[in-house]
């Protein structure tokens, strides 16, 4: 093929894909169990750990990754979602998918899905693309693969794989309607993931614990109880913590709350060691750790003359850690060109199925918005909730705050970083964060090839 037209085929294969979005979000494990044996079964061919958790699920696997590749050793990952080019949920090293070899996997898939509907249901787009994952890692010889949970763990496609390690970031109220109305329901369907013959990572606290220690007895699992690590300092490029056998590490990652994600990553790195799939040495893992990066989450990226914070925190849990953040971080960012720190600018979107009277009490907690200019607006995606909608719920809990409402996504960004006084914050929703991303940085090697067929 020529480079036009692959880049005309993969645009087509990513919008083939994308259309099973239709079918929704359909829990189980029959379709994608049943997709994966039309496909020879590529999950049996790697070991690794398998991720779960309501927040904190990408940074581990960032700084366990990073440290894993410091090591020398060729890892997958699937971090979620994608913030600029859907090949972002498909790394080896590093790496996203090329465009070609999406393309083909597209091609190998999506046959096996109306031979599969007939006999289980037809398979989500999720179900589609956790089978392309592994057929993709089982062709490019991965030693080692970390596998991001989707949506809770029992009955996630990603559950078809047992990689030998159970991981369990931490358990918060977060898609109640599927998982559950109370924290130990949800953590059931967490915990669901530790398999007999797993080694069970956690760093969850009470009452989510007693549930992840029943299911782990149960499976007759040797599970390790990770406490954050202790925080030593922090900064715009970091944070330092100090780790059992490590010492003063610095973790590369923003944030108070990635000294809990980094001690689970150190002791899911001691599980992959234990049952024998990876051993990464100290020096590897203090470089690891320093050098890992989670795009779009508590990123700092520049505008002209002053900082922007890109944040997800789409739930309450995330926005609390946002709102730590940003505390700690408003010494050390620019804007305005100023001495004295003028006000921020928060850039807000959210999902109309989200908590979002949580999310707004969790990030006025923070004494660097208590001031802040609140622009409003929505993504051109389904669940959203409308741009104004999202403004009268800020101005019924904070109408002290300056609150307007700016559709689309783009014009109010250019909006807020044209007119803001100080730094810039982007939050409630990772799509208004990668609509952020692909118009502030600048990483065109990783870009998607242009869309000539449009």
């Amino acid at each position: 093929m020529t480079d036009e037209s692959e880049a005309r085929a993969y645009h087509a294969a990513v919008r083939k894909l994308g259309s099973r979005g239709r079918f929704g979000i359909r829990l189980g494990l029959g379709r994608t169990r049943a997709l994966l044996h039309a496909l020879g079964d590529p999950q049996l061919a790697f070991r690794g750990a398998l991720v779960a958790g309501t927040n904190g699920k990408g940074s581990v696997i960032a700084l366990a990754g990073s440290a894993l590749r410091a090591g020398g050793i060729r890892i997958g990952e699937t971090p979620k979602p994608h913030l600029v080019s859907y090949r972002e949920r498909l790394l080896i090293d590093g790496h996203p998918i090329d465009p070609v070899t999406f393309t083909r996997l597209v091609g190998e898939v999506m046959p096996l899905a109306d031979a599969v509907a007939r006999r289980h249901g037809e398979p989500t787009e999720f179900e589609l693309l956790t089978a392309m994952i592994f057929r993709w890692f089982a062709d490019s010889g991965v030693e080692v693969a970390l596998v991001e949970v989707g949506l809770g763990g029992r009955l996630d496609a990603t559950h078809a794989w047992d990689g030998g390690v159970a991981v369990i970031t931490n358990v918060a109220l977060d898609h109640t309607d599927r998982l559950g109305a109370t924290i130990p329901l949800i953590a059931r369907e967490k915990a669901a993931i530790i398999e007999r013959g797993d080694l069970a990572v956690t760093g969850a606290e009470q009452p989510a614990l007693t549930v992840i220690r029943r299911r782990a007895r149960r499976m007759g699992a040797p599970l390790r109880e990770v406490a954050p690590a202790l925080l030593v300092g922090s900064g715009r490029d970091g944070i330092d913590v100090e780790l059992p056998g490590l010492g003063r590490v610095h973790v590369g990652l923003l944030g108070r709350h990635q000294a809990g994600n980094v001690a689970v990553a150190d002791a899911t790195l001691d599980a992959l060691a234990a049952a024998g799939i990876a051993v990464v040495p100290p020096e590897a893992r203090r470089r690891g750790y320093a050098a890992a990066r989670w795009p779009g989450r508590l990123e700092v990226v520049r505008a002209g003359d002053r900082d922007v914070v890109l944040d997800g925190a789409h739930n309450p849990a995330g926005a609390a850690a946002l709102a730590l953040a940003l505390d700690d971080l408003r010494p050390h960012l620019t804007g305005g060109g100023t001495t004295t720190p003028p006000p921020m600018t928060l850039v807000m979107a959210a999902m109309a199925d989200k908590d979002v009277d949580g999310i707004i009490r969790a990030l006025l907690a923070s004494a660097a918005l208590r001031d802040a200019r609140v622009v409003c607006t929505a993504l051109a995606v389904p669940r959203a909730m409308p741009a104004s909608d999202l403004a009268a719920r800020w101005r019924s809990i904070a109408p002290e705050l300056a609150i307007q409402a700016i559709e689309p996504s783009g014009r109010a960004l250019d909006t807020a970083i044209n007119d803001a006084p100080g730094p810039v914050v982007v939050a409630g929703s990772l799509y208004l964060v990668g609509d952020a991303r692909g118009r502030l940085v600048d990483d065109r090697p990783e870009r998607d090839p242009e869309d000539t067929s449009l």
